[in-house]
């Protein structure tokens, strides 16, 4: 079994899409050709994504670690990136067996009607995985602990992509049926929640109200993602030193991949389509009205322009705070290009105002810090154990470093099971298993009483008949 999924995973997004999704569309009952071709173009997007995504980092790793030594910046947590975090989740014994579980668990939701939420975002099972293997350090390799705390935090992910599942379909036209079971980026919307009802107290602040295209009617050409990129881009070469013609290539490639990733988003678009309208069709005509999400990646809308436009103003802010910020050792770096990925689920709450995004997405980056610092000596033991056992360079820590990450490591979720698991032992524990009950319970009633709503709708409809 354990070969059987780390092949699967091997693959990667670009090859499995294709598959999944040819096989779903035929399920639904799509002709061969286009259930083949809407697979394909989500399998382009994630090749193209993976394209412009490693142009970033690429590009700009040495630069970032120019300005790390240049600076002296004694921050002692290494960022070891999503790929090493991926790999390190991955190759411990809770994540050999995570894609079985996780779905054997997400069946049993559907089954009793605690989720909605069909999740094939196979490649980000990894988060639930690495909080599990974490708490699994922590308690000398109990596999009980680590299990417990990736199955809490998948259950916890699947109800919050149901609750916010109208919003997100709402917000993002042509997505309907789709929701986003991805623990990372659910984890911001407690601050959204919380920072968005605080800024709704300020006199005059709501006037405020800038998105990604009043940015440009305000600041002209300025305001566009492409040029924001190239601005941001040789900022970054001026503060690393570098010389003019490598501080314009990293204004071009920064400005590029702004400009790159809406266009590719839309092929995510396209593929999913097809798909969408099918599934909707399918599920009034056999279930009677009844919804059922695919649960897919939040890299479908990281393109949007209020998240370019934000990701390019939090680059250079992070970095400061993260090097002036009392209590953190982490310096974010190969971590930067996960930065996309807070924005998806934020946007509908905010409706796009560029203010209050870029205030929520500083306001968790910040706390994520902290997360990132404390949990970094139990990362590390995970990463060292990876690495004795497989040699895999993306999981060797520097010496004198500790491991770290952004992605997933500066999560809420993350942090709040790891905290309670190793704080509070088995009373966090006893919380953590009420609080994914209580949500599955209250996800429950939320269906059943939709349901019936809609059983009563039909049934008056054919009176009238």
């Amino acid at each position: 079994m354990e070969n059987v999924f780390m092949y699967i995973i091997g693959l990667g997004a670009s090859v499995m899409m294709p598959i999944i999704f040819t096989v779903i569309g035929l399920c639904i009952g799509m002709k061969f050709g286009k259930a083949l071709r809407s697979g394909l173009y989500v399998g382009v997007g994630f090749v193209g994504l993976g394209i412009v995504t490693s142009l970033l980092t690429t590009n700009f790793k040495d630069p970032l670690d120019l300005i790390s030594s240049i600076y002296d910046l004694d921050l002692k947590v290494f960022d070891m990136g999503w790929p090493a975090a991926a790999a390190v989740a991955y190759n411990t014994a809770v994540g050999v067996l995570i894609i079985p579980i996780c779905l054997g668990v997400n069946l049993l939701m559907l089954l009793t009607k605690t989720t909605r939420t069909v999740n094939i975002d196979l490649w980000n099972y990894w988060h639930f995985a690495f909080i599990g293997a974490v708490v699994y350090f922590v308690f000398d390799e109990n596999l009980y602990w680590g299990y417990f705390a990736s199955i809490v935090c998948y259950v916890i992910t699947l109800v919050i992509a149901d609750c916010t599942a109208s919003k997100f379909q709402g917000y993002y036209k042509d997505l309907d049926g789709i929701s986003v079971p991805q623990p990372f980026c659910q984890s911001f919307l407690p601050f959204v929640i919380c920072i968005d009802w605080l800024l709704e107290k300020i006199p005059g602040f709501s006037k405020l109200d800038i998105d990604a295209e009043g940015l440009k009617k305000k600041f002209g050409v300025l305001g566009e993602p492409l040029v924001l990129g190239v601005i941001v881009g040789m900022l970054i070469g001026l503060v690393a030193r570098l010389d003019v013609k490598k501080i314009l290539v990293l204004g071009v490639t920064m400005g590029a991949v702004m400009e790159l990733i809406p266009r590719i988003t839309k092929l995510f678009i396209e593929g999913l389509m097809p798909i969408s309208e099918k599934t909707k069709e399918l599920v009034n005509r056999r279930f009677h009205g009844k919804q059922v999400f695919i649960g897919m990646s939040p890299a479908l809308v990281i393109g949007h322009p209020t998240a370019l436009v934000c990701t390019l103003l939090l680059i250079p802010v992070y970095l400061l705070i993260a090097v002036f910020l009392p209590g953190n050792q982490f310096l974010p770096l190969a971590s930067l290009a996960g930065l996309f990925y807070l924005f998806p689920l934020m946007l509908p709450y905010t409706k796009g105002n560029v203010v209050r995004t870029f205030i929520v997405g500083l306001v968790a980056l910040t706390a994520g810090l902290w997360f990132v610092t404390d949990m970094a000596a139990d990362f590390t033991s995970a990463a060292a154990t990876v690495y004795a056992s497989t040699g895999e360079l993306t999981a060797k820590v520097p010496e004198g470093f500790m491991a770290g990450s952004m992605d997933f490591s500066s999560s809420l979720y993350g942090y709040v099971i790891y905290a309670a698991c190793k704080y509070a032992k088995f009373v966090g524990a006893g919380l953590l298993a009420v609080l994914a009950l209580g949500l599955m319970a209250w996800n429950r009633w939320l269906i059943v009483r939709e349901e019936r709503a809609t059983e009563d709708l039909m049934a008056k409809g054919k009176e009238r008949e």
